[in-house]
């Protein structure tokens, strides 16, 4: 009985005005001395462990998913629903209805770029039930963080959607449309959604459009004013006066190979008199000898970056994800370099916050410190670690 009262004064008193101001007054410190070091500035989150925390809190697996996303970032007052349960359920969704969202501690911290894996292509195999819930809940939140969120309007955020758009229903996708529309003129920071999405449908995507981009031919410039084009028109002239003065044809001169080459036009102006089919037949061969494909060789992993989903984003810092399991479930498998520190952590995606995240920022922070400090004597890159948080 007593554990009960002293549960409810710590209660009352963490959720007072001086106590909330305070929390408030040491989040901005804290950030603000994260700001004074490097930060990364591409972050990628696997939100993992909603259903699991759904089951631990016996909700529904469509409410977990929902505190999931209200953990990435609060839209409205979409909280207050599930601020209303008993037990240990409701004092955790009290806790968090004050704490400060994951998406904002980014952007307050200066990440220009955040990517959360939203809905993997594989979670169509799930029941039909939890694949349209998550749907419906993704139609709704994207429209809220567009249009009613001031989050991202703050931050100058936009909203980027990656994935295979055509396995999305059209209400859905027209909810996306006009999210990635609503917020195109900011230009400060980007949202990538993963949605639906896989690593290796990316990779795959990347290069049917770089093999589709080298299979186009490369224009040519026509050289009408060649060396060889008016050689050969100075002959051609020459042997039509010839023939015009002499009764019998002389001997038809031969064109280096090198000559031919050099200039598509040559051919029709070697022999003004001569049948059309001929002249056609050789257009049609330097037509032929003209196309010029781009070399397979010049194709660099840079040249795959170009046609990735992330083109032209950071390269990616820092990858977490919670609920202790430690794979990458095929996300981000292009972009996880030698500098990329992969962070692992127990919580669940739900209960991630700021508290959660600040140790990994400050690790992140020390382990550049020390790449920096071993490439300035040495000039040598530190290989990216992966790290188990307990």
């Amino acid at each position: 009985m007593p554990s009960m009262h002293l549960s409810q004064i710590r209660k009352w008193l963490l959720h007072s005005p001086p106590a909330e101001w305070g929390i408030q007054q040491l989040r901005e410190l804290l950030i603000g001395a994260l700001r004074q070091g490097p930060i990364p500035q591409h972050v990628a989150f696997v939100m993992d462990g909603n259903r699991r925390f759904a089951r631990n809190h016996q909700i529904e697996t469509v409410e977990g998913h929902n505190l999931g996303f209200e953990a990435l970032a609060r839209v409205g007052h979409a909280q207050d629903g599930f601020c209303a349960h008993d037990g240990g359920s409701r004092i955790h969704m009290l806790t968090k209805c004050t704490s400060l969202q994951i998406l904002e501690v980014c952007y307050k911290s200066g990440v220009k770029v955040v990517t959360i894996y939203a809905f993997s292509i594989e979670n169509f195999k799930r029941s039909k039930y939890e694949v349209d819930a998550l749907m419906d809940m993704a139609k709704v939140k994207l429209s809220q963080l567009a249009q009613h969120g001031d989050l991202l309007d703050h931050y100058g955020a936009s909203i980027r959607i990656l994935g295979q758009r055509e396995l999305v229903k059209p209400d859905v996708l027209e909810a996306i449309d006009r999210a990635v529309s609503l917020t195109s003129n900011n230009k400060s920071a980007i949202l990538n959604v993963c949605f639906p999405y896989t690593s290796r449908d990316e990779i795959t995507t990347a290069i049917r459009s770089t093999v589709a981009a080298y299979s186009q031919p490369v224009p040519t410039l026509e050289r009408p004013f060649s060396a060889s084009h008016i050689t050969q028109t100075i002959r051609s002239r020459h042997l039509s006066d010839s023939n015009t003065c002499s009764p019998s044809p002389p001997s038809e001169p031969t064109s280096s190979p090198s000559d031919i080459e050099d200039s598509a036009s040559s051919s029709t102006t070697l022999h003004p008199d001569s049948p059309p089919s001929h002249s056609l037949s050789t257009d049609n061969d330097h037509s032929i000898q003209n196309i010029i494909y781009p070399d397979p060789e010049s194709i660099t992993p840079q040249t795959l970056d170009d046609h990735m989903f992330t083109a032209g984003t950071p390269p990616l810092d820092l990858l977490v994800r919670t609920s202790g399991v430690e794979r990458l479930s095929d996300f981000m498998l292009w972009q996880c370099h030698q500098d990329t520190q992969i962070v692992f952590l127990e919580c669940l995606w739900p209960e991630f916050d700021l508290w959660s995240f600040l140790p990994v920022l400050v690790e992140w922070q020390w382990r550049r410190k020390k790449i920096e400090e071993k490439e300035r004597p040495l000039g040598m890159a530190q290989v990216g670690t992966s790290v188990k948080v307990r």
